[in-house]
């Protein structure tokens, strides 16, 4: 239950700072072109509203909402979410949307999406200049990589270090490594010392997405943190820092030693004869102390465990990149993250338009999970910055209802030098209405078929 609540009080702090800055867009520019807001609201208010006030000498009325499913501001002589179709039958005022210039309705409709935009830049450079850039190398990964099933079949196997796709050097972990992947025809990797080819299936991508694990993951060393007194490996000679390579002469990693002493035990529960139990205890362990290699055998205990403590820092485990940036430094590669971060987004859209993709939609519970369990400020303001990417693009889409759509047909008014009927404008409004609604319930239905299921 704390981790739900953690989670969301995270999800509903970052969605209420991008709601705000999205709507502040729309109201500051309708504001410089001295056009009339009604309300400004955060959150949706059918019904009820849980708080309002209207400042003295102000045409605005501010307003807490009890739906966290977004937010608006009500713009005079605007066919918006109010639908307040009324208020379009009256003569034109001058101070309302309807009565200023196309190219002024254009930027007060584009408004919202700049500021939110524009938040995941100021976010993205803040970050680097609070924290840097840390990333661990995915060519210089000692171990490689473990792979899942699907990429087993294309032909990828546990420790294979990453290279390039295409020719194009991999750098570091993310959507832009899945996506070089999965768009390439070859990809190179080093295994056992040597360069090998993998060739990728068109549909690779359709079959990731089917999956329910994570397609690769880095293999990390075992390395001794500490040992259990009196156990069997401080009792066979193993000390803090050793870091354990291989197991009855195979190459393991950290996940490798745990699931092979849990097989044997398995094993042992089942076998019928003493000695093949006690055979199933003996272990041969290669390991690094001081650059040198050894070898001992000895035998686990009855419960299958030999005694150790894995170090369980990354940073301990795995050469680490760290950049530092100073204030000046920070704003243009935080500007760069975060056009790369929109354009990987973008790439990825096209995959939610097949089978697979669409069960991935994912609601309010998928977006709360990307969250940490624990209260982090820095994936905090990054999964933050990311989320006012996703919302300026999503809000873009020339769908109506959305900005997008007002944009769309503002540029065929200033293209066609006609304005659409307010009466096709209604119906474009509900219509896009009843397209949102669908893909919302679609999404949050996905939430609890995977929750159930």
């Amino acid at each position: 239950m704390e981790t739900f609540l953690i989670k969301a009080l995270q999800l509903i702090l970052s969605l209420s700072l991008l709601v705000i800055i999205h709507e502040m867009g729309h109201f500051l520019f309708a504001k410089l072109f001295k056009t009339r807001v009604e309300k400004f609201c955060l959150f949706f208010d059918p019904w009820f509203t849980l708080f309002k006030f209207k400042p003295k000498k102000s045409e605005t009325e501010y307003a807490l909402g009890w739906l966290p499913l977004g937010g608006y501001v009500k713009i005079s002589g605007m066919i918006d979410e109010s639908m307040d179709t009324e208020q379009m039958k009256q003569p034109v005022k001058p101070w309302e949307f309807r009565a200023k210039p196309a190219w002024q309705r254009l930027l007060i409709m584009v408004g919202g999406v700049v500021f939110n935009f524009l938040l995941a830049l100021f976010i993205y450079s803040m970050i680097l200049f609070a924290w840097g850039d840390a990333y661990i190398p995915v060519q210089k990964a000692p171990l490689g990589m473990d792979f899942n099933e699907t990429m087993h079949q294309v032909g990828f196997k546990d420790g294979d270090v990453l290279i390039s796709a295409d020719g194009v050097p991999f750098e570091r972990m993310g959507t832009d490594l899945l996506t070089g992947i999965v768009d390439a025809r070859q990809v190179t990797v080093m295994r056992d010392g040597q360069p090998a080819s993998v060739y990728i299936p068109d549909n690779l991508m359709d079959r990731l997405l089917a999956d329910s694990t994570r397609f690769a993951d880095f293999r990390y060393p075992y390395v001794i943190d500490s040992l259990v007194a009196g156990g069997p490996a401080q009792l066979a000679g193993l000390q803090p820092g050793d870091s354990i390579t291989h197991m009855d002469g195979q190459s393991i990693s950290f996940q490798d030693l745990l699931l092979t002493m849990a097989e044997r035990r398995r094993q042992a529960e089942a076998a019928t004869a003493d000695s093949l139990r006690n055979a199933l205890r003996q272990v041969r362990l290669t390991y690094v102390r001081g650059g040198t290699t050894h070898d001992l055998t000895m035998e686990a205990d009855t419960a299958f465990k030999v005694g150790v403590y894995a170090v369980m820092q990354t940073d301990r485990l795995l050469p680490v990149v760290q950049k530092e940036y100073t204030f000046f430094a920070s704003i243009p590669a935080g500007i760069e993250l975060g056009i790369n971060t929109l354009a990987g987004y973008v790439d990825q859209m096209k995959y939610l338009f097949s089978k697979e993709g669409a069960k991935q939609l994912g609601g309010f519970g998928t977006i709360g999970s990307i969250f940490p369990a624990t209260w982090d400020w820095h994936q905090f303001w990054y999964m933050t910055a990311f989320l006012s990417i996703i919302l300026a693009f999503m809000n873009i889409l020339p769908i109506p209802a959305l900005d997008g759509g007002h944009v769309l047909f503002l540029l065929y008014e200033i293209i066609a030098r006609r304005k659409p009927s307010d009466q096709f404008m209604e119906r474009a409004q509900m219509a896009g209405m009843f397209i949102l609604f669908a893909l919302l319930i679609w999404a949050n239905l996905n939430d609890v078929i995977r929750f159930i299921f």
